[in-house]
């Protein structure tokens, strides 16, 4: 019975570990480390079922060795998977009884469509193929096959996944609420499964979710809204990042960044930025800004830094993790209390995914979003799929902060470019950052990235996010520049034709002497 299961996957996981062998196609590296590790916790009493993994980036030698030994429960990348289907003649796949798809949508956002049609030819489990050929692996072994699409959001693109790969699909979904409208022909019956928590109950079919859909999100999840200038942005978010932590010391923070730039100069800058009050006593210490360990997380690390950031971070009782949204699905982060969303998301999906790494498992938990005055229309898209946000005090988080010789009374009616913590602050970030070469060109790389990540907003959004309507100085304020921002991009559009010129200077074959013949 193909099933299309909507939202969180835990029950459903738990009974396809039973099975005789699954494939599960996950979204990336690490996720695939993530379900490898908790299969091992739950499966290590079950010694005879064997679970694997293969993905890119891995020695393709032990990946083949591993599926001559045999695997009952095979977690795999589209890729990877497809490459050894094609050549690994060990693969023996012929008894597949369970194909998992995890995330499905982002898995075809990734542009893995092409890849997982191929897939289910050879496996033989593509709707309405042919019954000739490799399409009849299958049939030919008689083994009941099931296929499972597993996504929290549903779109075009799903749908067109599950018409191909799944034949009359049952929908399971995980709302408490029970839609009181009869079925439609399109779902056999209602189907219902047990869980710790909630019921499982079946919604309306695929057809009926291509409009507005409304995100149910956890109750216990606290979400507020920063309204902040883009030129204060980066002192905003560093006073609120000690409020919390002062607060409560044994805390784990998420910040969502756009870019890998903005990562790299983010983590730099809150790893060695060292802080003392009274800027004017030399010989006063200074200490760290943030006291806790910082880390990183996004695409362009290398498998192992992203695998040791990844459980350095899970083991820390107290840490904060700057990341792109390669850390937006399919990872368990324990016990984080509040996800900060530096820059804006993009689509309302987006949004929901991040907040979804806190409050988890009926924990409490808090969610940040950044956004500038000329950004609040974001709110109402927000608002069109259920999802409102509380202003956040940032006023009076900015008041909290002692200064020397300054009351805290004659603070409260000052505007935030005026306010003495905010201007202190940015100096001495300021001086840090053009003290410190390295970090200086990581701040101008940062800049022009998240510039053109800006500009990247898809449909109705680019009526919101318009770099028109930025004051592109205040942006590269945000990051610590002094400099213009012409000189900015000047220099790194220099870096880049220099890049390039270096890279075709490599690349250009010697040239050989040639012979030549004069005639008499």
């Amino acid at each position: 019975m193909p099933l299309l299961v909507r939202g969180r996957r835990l029950c459903t996981l738990r009974r396809l570990f039973t099975c005789c062998r699954c494939m599960n196609l996950g979204l990336n590296a690490l996720m695939e480390l993530l379900v490898y590790e908790i299969l091992q916790k739950l499966l290590h009493r079950f010694h005879w079922i064997v679970p694997g993994y293969i993905m890119g980036g891995e020695n393709r030698s032990k990946e083949k060795a591993r599926l001559r030994k045999g695997i009952n429960i095979l977690i795999a990348t589209p890729g990877r998977l497809l490459d050894h289907l094609r050549n690994t003649s060990s693969f023996a796949y012929e008894k597949l009884r369970w194909i998992v798809f995890d995330e499905a949508d982002r898995i075809l956002e990734l542009g893995f469509g092409k890849a997982i049609e191929e897939i289910l030819d050879i496996l033989g489990s593509r709707h309405g193929a042919s019954s000739t050929g490799e399409n009849t692996t299958a049939k030919t072994f008689n083994v009941k096959r099931q296929n499972l699409l597993l996504s929290a959001t549903l779109n075009d693109k799903v749908n067109q996944l599950a018409n191909i790969s799944l034949d009359n699909p049952i929908m399971v979904g995980l709302d408490k609420k029970i839609s009181s409208e009869p079925p439609k022909p399109s779902v056999k019956k209602i189907a219902f499964l047990e869980s710790d928590e909630e019921e499982i109950a079946e919604h309306v079919d695929m057809a009926a979710n291509v409009g507005v859909e409304s995100y149910n999100l956890p109750t216990q999840l606290i979400q507020k809204c920063v309204k902040v200038p883009c030129g204060l942005r980066l002192v905003a978010l560093l006073s609120i990042l000690r409020s919390l932590l002062e607060r409560m010391p044994s805390q784990k923070i998420v910040v969502f960044l756009s870019t890998c730039d903005a990562v790299d100069f983010h983590y730099s800058l809150l790893s060695g930025f060292c802080w003392s009050a009274n800027l004017q006593a030399t010989e006063d210490p200074k200490l760290k800004f943030i006291g806790c360990k910082v880390f990183r997380l996004h695409g362009n690390m290398q498998h192992e830094d992203r695998k040791t950031s990844y459980q350095s971070f899970n083991s820390e009782k107290s840490a904060l993790l700057l990341c792109t949204d390669v850390a937006a699905r399919g990872l368990d982060f324990p016990k984080v209390r509040c996800i900060i969303q530096y820059d804006s998301p993009g689509e309302a999906s987006e949004y929901v995914h991040r907040v979804g790494r806190t409050a988890r498992l009926g924990e409490k938990g808090e969610a940040l979003l950044f956004l500038q005055p000329v950004e609040i229309d974001y709110l109402h898209d927000l608002q069109k799929h259920g999802v409102s946000l509380n202003d956040y005090p940032l006023q009076k988080v900015l008041d909290s902060f002692p200064l020397p010789g300054q009351k805290h009374s004659n603070r409260k009616l000052i505007s935030l470019e005026m306010h003495p913590w905010v201007l202190l602050l940015q100096k001495a970030v300021e001086s840090f950052i053009s003290s410190e070469l390295k970090l200086k060109q990581l701040a101008k790389d940062a800049f022009c990235s998240w510039v053109r990540a800006y500009t990247a907003h898809r449909g109705e959004l680019k009526k919101i996010f318009m770099v028109k309507k930025l004051h592109l100085g205040h942006a590269a304020k945000s990051f610590g520049l002094k400099d213009q921002p012409s000189l900015v991009g000047r220099s790194f559009k220099t870096q880049e034709k220099k890049r390039k010129r270096d890279l075709r200077q490599h690349r250009k074959p010697s040239k050989k002497p040639r012979l030549s013949v004069k005639g008499t």
